[in-house]
């Protein structure tokens, strides 16, 4: 479906409707509709090169989530590789430590403890400074013990 008021916009439909339509389905438990509604921006999402708008990996973070919510941990991995490996893209966005924390979830869910406490541990070492009442940092503080 195209949105009527900019029908004619690239961005607008091959990243951030995706985008947007994919965290919605995300959010409601629908990941495999999700991976269906990010697919038009796979060809384009390591171009978008306008960082003073954001959506830069987005695509590519909600696609992670999207194999992690359906426990694809190889695939949730190469998602969020694909974020740590571009962060000049991603630059001070909050989904730059939160791929650390994602693909240690990867890691764990693969098996590989070892690789986990690691991802685990970068994460951590970003956010030392966070408020301890934030739940995805008390999340991780606790699935990193369970790593121990």
């Amino acid at each position: 479906m195209r949105n009527k008021r900019y029908p004619e916009n690239a961005i607008v439909h091959l990243n951030f409707l995706p985008t947007i339509r994919a965290a919605l389905e995300t959010g409601n438990g629908n990941a495999a509709k999700a991976l269906d509604d990010l697919a038009p921006a796979v060809p384009y999402e390591l171009g978008y090169a306008d960082l003073s708008i954001g959506f830069g990996l987005y695509p590519v973070y909600l696609r992670g989530e999207a194999y992690l919510a359906m426990k694809q941990g190889s695939a949730v991995g190469a998602e969020f590789q694909k974020i740590l490996d571009h962060s000049g893209v991603v630059q001070n966005e909050l989904m730059g430590a939160l791929a650390h924390l994602q693909i240690g979830r990867a890691y764990a869910m693969a098996g590989d403890t070892a690789k986990a406490t690691n991802a685990y541990q970068d994460f951590l070492g970003l956010w030392k400074d966070a408020d301890p009442d934030i739940p995805i940092y008390k999340q991780a503080k606790a699935e990193y013990t369970k790593l121990q």
